[in-house]
């Protein structure tokens, strides 16, 4: 590989010259030759079950079908380092519904709709709150650089709260805010980013998802890198990418670190430029080559479906007799490795895994009660439905929202495997936090879309102000057993794949210097026809996986059976224990600023509603999307301290606590509003909703006494519960954008 370096003084991204292709094209070649091959069993798998199905327990939950566009999940001021002029700037910086970073020039500018700065896609990066830990990895990922001692970094921050976007190979992000606690506030936000960009590839892709996940792993296997890899983030062109990278870097630093010239800190600035310019190209050569292979695939895609469709038993058929065929070579020694290596430590990983897993969905659920109980109290307050579309939709949106989530996530972080981490080569547990946090989210957004639903269906009844207190914690109640029992269904598979994340590459590790050279022979049994449909490679990790799976299934099987972290057994099973829910989520998705908002139930003319300027409509549609308030008026750097919160229960048991307080006759009244959890406005800004003031007295001491009961949250039944602590946090109205933000990031 040669490439061309500018001289010595130059900016070293201003142009890379020409990086020779030879080396990438080859390996995106071999690649794309597995993901051929997998794409046709992909298609087989995905119609196969299309067709068997799979019996699993059915959701009572619901789950919105159309997901929740337009929304900002934050925005807010913070200081870029410019390494053009090696300063910092204050941006406005934005992240809307898509996840995407969007950089402005400032507020001005992206009120005038001027295009942003940066968009950054943050798949793959890690966020580091410290210099000495971004310094560290920067010395470790180019060795021989590390400046002496008392010499100056490659990067000086003007405050002690940095935040750096830290990448193996792309292009590095540094910000800083003025507290630690816009500090905090960026990370939850950031760690937001990382997360939904890591998942890029959609859950609802049956066969292109599968067959690219799979060839990523077989081919690092023909390179005999077996076990999790950390660097399997983003879609499947920074995949890619990363893939390559994986390759070209160390060959990269070969060629070029004797080359570079200067004080170790100038060295590194070097290589970081070098490696972005390197990954960008990258990243266009990986876009092409895997966009025009999918059009292929997509085009041949309808004739291989029928070719399935009319020989599906016969396909059955011939893998299953390849399967028996292999299984008969490999079984007794798949078995031996399994006893003795893996079945020991199936007990202590899953326990290592339940722990924080279970204990990340108990606050997931204490999260949820606490804030439709605020909600309650908060309708109760401002007088029954009249405030009910506004808080229905910060309430929708609650799953979104980085801060009230971060209770539930912080819960994964502790997860740890020790000593077997190594054993089983596990590079890193971030794939298996993501993943639990991922399945959180969802979970609460399905309680909280029912919820919405249930209500909803409630409303139509025209119920009183006292009725809707009821109904509400009513339909609470019955929303938190449906919970119970998926977040039970939910884990226990977490688990289960979780286990064969980690024990299957181990296995095939251990395996493959006896049955691998074993495998060729199989081919002969395959027809011909069947060929892209049926891989000796797939049919003998199908085998090797169900050598271990009896284990992993008795494992949890028993975990749930002895009740420790509140699984239901697997004997408890729900089906349409609520047969007309279903129905409900048919409808047209609820927009609750419309229908009980104050240009909703509230009145209005509705012609003159449709005759609103365009931009006027644009300006209520910003208003709805905010999902976290920046509190502040101005520049974080410049605004005054926040005002402290009115007092507000912060735990279940807090809310207990004054909910049986206010069963006595003399019960004091609250110091202030419960606005979902969100501090008062003290002076609205210009064009937003002011936040309603409260009444004198207690909502609850306007209540018949029996009213009240159910307030505490149920618990689960047969079930042992804990609670957990959860923060408020608060959100007002911002502005929204489309930018796509799902390349990798560009530069305007």
């Amino acid at each position: 590989m040669s490439v061309w370096l500018p001289s010595q003084g130059s900016l070293w991204g201003r142009r890379m010259g020409d990086v020779e292709p030879e080396k990438t094209g080859k390996i995106l070649t071999e690649f794309l030759r597995f993901y051929e091959d997998q794409y046709g069993v992909a298609l087989f798998n995905s119609m196969r079950h299309e067709i068997e199905g799979t019996g699993l327990p059915q959701a009572q939950l619901l789950w919105r079908k159309v997901p929740l566009e337009e929304r900002i999940i934050f925005s807010g001021n913070l200081f870029q380092y410019q390494e053009d002029n090696k300063k910092w700037r204050n941006r406005f910086s934005l992240v809307p519904h898509n996840y995407g970073l969007v950089l402005y020039e400032n507020k001005v500018a992206y009120e005038r709709q001027i295009p942003p700065r940066a968009v950054i896609n943050s798949a793959g990066y890690k966020i580091l709150t410290s210099l000495d830990q971004y310094l560290e990895l920067v010395g470790n990922s180019l060795p021989g650089t590390t400046p002496k001692s008392g010499s100056a970094p490659i990067l000086k921050c003007p405050t002690q709260f940095p935040l750096i976007l830290w990448h193996p190979s792309a292009r590095h992000y540094y910000f800083c805010m003025m507290t630690e606690a816009e500090q905090d506030k960026w990370q939850a936000v950031l760690q937001d980013c990382v997360r939904h960009c890591n998942n890029g590839i959609p859950e609802d892709s049956k066969v292109e998802g599968p067959a690219f996940t799979d060839a990523i792993r077989m081919y690092r296997q023909s390179k005999e890198l077996y076990g999790t890899w950390e660097m399997l983030c983003g879609n499947e062109v920074q995949i890619l990418s990363n893939l390559v990278m994986e390759e070209l870097g160390p060959e990269l630093k070969a060629e070029l670190i004797p080359r570079l010239k200067g004080k170790p800190q100038e060295r590194q600035r070097q290589w970081i430029q070098i490696s972005d310019a390197v990954y960008r190209m990258v990243y266009e050569q990986a876009k092409a080559r895997f966009e025009a292979v999918l059009s292929k695939l997509q085009l041949a895609r309808p004739a291989m479906e029928a070719v399935i469709r009319t020989d599906m038993d016969q396909i059955i058929t011939s893998k299953e007799h390849l399967a028996s065929k292999i299984r008969a070579s490999i079984l007794p020694k798949a078995e031996v490795c399994v006893r003795n290596h893996v079945q020991p430590y199936i007990p202590s990983i899953l326990e290592a895994l339940m722990v924080p897993t279970s204990q990340g969905f108990t606050e997931v659920r204490d999260v949820f009660f606490k804030e439709v109980t605020d909600m309650n109290l908060n309708v109760i307050n401002e007088g029954g439905i009249d405030k009910l579309g506004e808080y229905m939709e910060k309430l929708s949106q609650l799953a979104y929202h980085p801060l009230k989530m971060h209770s539930c996530y912080e819960k994964m972080e502790p997860l740890r495997l020790d000593g077997l981490q190594q054993r089983f080569d596990v590079s890193s547990m971030s794939v298996f936090k993501q993943r639990a946090q991922i399945h959180m989210r969802e979970q609460m957004d399905n309680a909280v879309y029912t919820f919405e639903t249930l209500l909803h269906q409630e409303l139509g009844k025209g119920p009183t102000k006292e009725e809707l207190c009821k109904s509400i914690q009513r339909i609470l109640e019955r929303v938190l057993k449906k919970y119970d029992y998926d977040s039970s269904t939910v884990r226990k598979r977490f688990f289960r794949e979780a286990l064969l994340q980690i024990t299957i590459p181990f296995l095939l590790k251990k395996l493959a210097p006896t049955c691998k050279s074993e495998l060729s022979r199989f081919q002969e049994l395959i027809f011909e026809d069947f060929a892209r449909f049926i891989l000796v490679e797939n049919t003998y990790e199908e085998v090797v996986l169900q050598t271990v799976m009896k284990d992993i299934l008795q494992a949890v099987k028993e975990a749930a059976v002895q009740r420790k972290h509140n699984l239901y057994r697997d004997s408890v099973v729900m089906h349409n224990s609520d047969p007309n829910l279903h129905l409900l989520a048919e409808g047209v998705p609820i927009d609750w600023g419309e229908e009980y908002g104050d240009s909703g139930a509230g009145g209005g003319d509705p012609g003159a509603q449709e005759a609103a300027p365009l931009s006027e409509k644009r300006r209520r549609a910003k208003q709805v999307v905010s999902v976290v308030q920046d509190e502040d008026a101005g520049l974080p750097f410049e605004a005054a301290p926040e005002p402290p919160s009115p007092s507000s229960p912060d735990s279940v048991t807090e809310l207990r606590g004054l909910l049986t307080r206010d069963l006595q006759a003399e019960s004091p009244p609250l110091a202030g509003p419960l606005l979902n959890g969100a501090p008062v406005q003290e002076s609205p800004q210009p064009g937003l909703a002011p936040e309603a003031t409260s009444p004198p007295a207690s909502p609850l001491r306007q209540l018949p006494s029996e009213k009240l009961v159910g307030l505490e949250p149920p618990k689960p039944s047969d079930q042992e519960t804990g609670e957990q602590v959860s923060s408020p946090g608060s959100r007002p109205p911002i502005h929204t954008t489309t930018e796509d933000s799902a390349g990798v990031q560009t530069e305007f």
